[in-house]
């Protein structure tokens, strides 16, 4: 039966770029973020803002037209410039605008840049005087398991594990081995915010937030940006030179929740139901299956929620994700690796930026850039980002080539990017004369950057 959809021309994400996410101390505000990460995809990519046709900046805590005050630091060309807050799943409903605008002939070359400037604690509400967008969630939690004295995300995902453990026989040892994992990998990214390795024990034996949850298993809240830059087949066709870094986006899918949403099953009201029908509409656009995918950044904002997904996106039978855990089924040597970063629990997570995050993560992967936590073989990449209230994106990625990566040394990447060092594997920064590559020639303005360039580079 025909969609009635007209079919889309490629995009692909030229480059990307992050900050480190760090703890939310208030010590580096989001103009600083958001231009350090696009200055770095900028680089990455090869080209100026004056290339740039459109622009997405994504984040949830913050003014309107954060975005503008982020971009115009950039330049002021006056291309249409887009604030997206899709709660968690901003990031990556950025780059499903991209994709959009670029498949559809919008335009050439799209900014998508994710901030997020956060406050320490658990996320709270921040309105008091008008209505939740996620009230009735809240409502069906209370009215089918109760309510408690933890942070309600917290309380949320948590039920569904309780859920999962109450249906199919997942244990509490099954969510800390997955973030045993998480916390493993985040060891050899340089931009996580923790890097630390802990034991099933110290998992297990940290603060209970809300059983199965311990502490060790939910995200913190944290401060970051990143950036990428998609253009067409057309941009891509003037610069051959570049097709080498060039990520196809194979297949992607940004769905909202159905009435299963309120079914009072705990795991539905996590978005079971529209993270399913993302992945599959994803799946069948790029033309694989859950068994091609090898690496994949998931939203692991809790233990519980990897879990659930790893059973949506089809990477197991229903009920039957805690069989690949406890089989080393989402680790290296296994199935598949989940968040080679250290996905949310390690790398943290700041709103805005965490989906564009994962697509950074991705893109350097298959490129070979990622030589120190390389999958053999991932020639075909997955990310999953979701927001509650709703927003689930999927997005499938192969390179342009349709090689399968390498390893590429550091000097090679050095000499690729003209930064001298590996932006997968370092976190460093850039120069003026860099910053003065990538601004705008034609329309860039002093009194907006201020002295933003100056306090990023100081920080390196």
């Amino acid at each position: 039966m025909s969609t009635g959809r007209k079919p889309c021309s490629p995009a692909y994400v030229l480059g990307v770029g992050m900050t480190k996410f760090i703890k939310p101390r208030g010590t580096v505000d989001y103009p600083e973020l958001g231009f350090e990460a696009c200055v770095k995809a900028l680089l990455d990519a090869s080209i100026n803002y004056d290339d740039v046709d459109q622009a997405i900046a994504c984040y949830c805590f913050g003014d309107s037209t954060c975005g503008q005050r982020v971009l115009y630091q950039l330049g002021m060309t006056q291309i249409p410039v887009y604030n997206v807050n899709n709660n968690c799943g901003s990031g990556s409903s950025g780059l499903a605008l991209a994709k959009a605008f670029v498949g559809h002939g919008v335009a050439d070359c799209v900014l998508v840049v994710g901030f997020e400037k956060m406050k320490a604690g658990s996320l709270k509400g921040n309105w008091g005087d008008r209505a939740s967008p996620v009230e009735i969630n809240n409502r069906v939690m209370k009215d089918t398991r109760g309510v408690t004295e933890a942070p309600p995300p917290a309380q949320l995902f948590g039920n569904a594990g309780r859920e999962y453990i109450e249906k199919y026989g997942a244990t509490a040892e099954d969510f800390a081995e997955i973030a045993r994992i998480n916390h493993k990998h985040s060891v050899r990214n340089p931009y996580s915010q923790f890097r630390e390795e802990y034991t099933l024990e110290q998992i297990l034996c940290s603060p209970m937030i809300h059983a199965p949850l311990t502490k060790l298993q939910c995200c913190p809240t944290s401060d970051g940006g990143a950036a990428a830059v998609v253009v067409s087949q057309a941009f891509l066709d003037t610069r051959p030179h570049l097709k080498s870094r060039a990520i196809l986006i194979a297949g992607q899918s940004l769905a909202t929740d159905n009435p299963t949403l309120f079914s009072g099953s705990s795991i539905d009201l996590i978005g079971y139901g529209m993270a399913q029908h993302a992945a599959r509409n994803a799946y069948a656009e790029a033309g694989v299956k859950p068994s091609d995918i090898k690496v994949c950044e998931l939203h692991d904002c809790f233990s519980a929620n990897e879990m659930c997904m790893i059973d949506a996106l089809g990477f197991s039978q229903k009920g039957k994700a805690h069989e690949m855990v406890r089989n080393g089924d989402i680790t290296y040597g296994g199935k598949m690796v989940i968040n080679p970063s250290g996905g949310l629990m390690s790398k943290g997570h700041p709103l805005g930026a965490t989906g564009l995050a994962q697509c950074a993560e991705l893109v350097w992967h298959l490129r070979g850039w990622a030589n120190n936590r390389l999958v053999p073989g991932a020639d075909v990449v997955l990310q999953q980002n979701v927001g509650l209230g709703g927003a689930s994106v999927v997005t499938i990625f192969k390179r342009e080539d349709g090689r399968v990566p390498s390893p590429v040394s550091d000097e090679e990447v050095g000499r690729i990017t003209g930064l001298g060092y590996n932006p997968a594997v370092q976190t460093k920064g850039f120069t003026a004369a860099h910053v003065d590559k990538v601004r705008s020639r034609k329309a860039r303005s002093e009194v907006a950057l201020a002295d933003i360039s100056k306090k990023v580079q100081s920080r390196f």
